[in-house]
């Protein structure tokens, strides 16, 4: 329990070889994010806090529930929308207002909606490295799906796993990474032009003389 807030960090379930729950492996920033969030619950909203989660079973349920929907968010989106929503919310935020809040916050950074962005992807005609892309996550989030698999697959089977891959840099712009890749450069056309009768005349004499030489 965190001295002075009354909250506990997420506990109950298998856990890591740190300590952390299964749910939460290889993701302990995560961890730590819903852990801040419901301690400044817990100070901003102590009387809504403490009806809300009478006992410690409660509060670690709801929070390993929280943590299972914000996920999809990097820990430093679920920081700042539980400090916006605490500095302008009279009353306890629900999931769904963190949901949006987040949301929001990913929309700030340019991003299109995941079903936007698997709709590019899909309707982007070849080559797909020419194109100007709305994100540079939506193109990469393609290339890792596989366009032949967009293509061709469908969507219940091609959305999934496009919405993984965008998931996955979403995160990355939202933490201040650099998506920028080198695409390979499209070679130029390659314009076939045909001699007048002088050029070629000019051309056999030459051969002559080299031959003659």
């Amino acid at each position: 329990m965190t001295p002075g807030t009354g909250v506990s960090p997420i506990e109950a379930g298998p856990s890591d070889s740190r300590g952390r729950p299964d749910s939460a492996a290889g993701g302990q920033d995560h961890v730590d994010a819903v852990t801040r969030l419901f301690e400044e619950f817990a100070l901003a909203y102590h009387n809504q806090y403490r009806k809300a989660f009478p006992n410690r079973s409660t509060l670690d349920r709801a929070k390993k529930y929280w943590l299972g929907h914000l996920k999809s968010f990097s820990p430093n989106q679920i920081v700042r929308a539980g400090a916006e929503l605490v500095s302008s919310s009279e009353f306890m935020p629900s999931l769904a207002d963190m949901v949006n809040t987040c949301r929001r916050d990913t929309a700030l950074f340019g991003l299109p909606s995941i079903r936007s962005a698997y709709h590019e992807a899909c309707l982007k005609p070849s080559p797909k490295a020419g194109q100007n892309w709305s994100h540079e996550a939506v193109y990469l989030a393609g290339r890792a799906t596989g366009w032949q698999l967009l293509a061709g697959e469908a969507e219940s089977v091609s959305f999934p796993q496009f919405e993984y891959h965008y998931r996955h840099f979403c995160r990355q712009v939202v933490e201040g990474a650099e998506l920028a890749e080198e695409r390979p450069t499209p070679l130029p056309r390659q314009v076939r032009t045909e001699l007048s009768p002088e050029e070629l005349l000019e051309l056999a004499s030459e051969l002559r003389r080299d031959l003659k030489s």
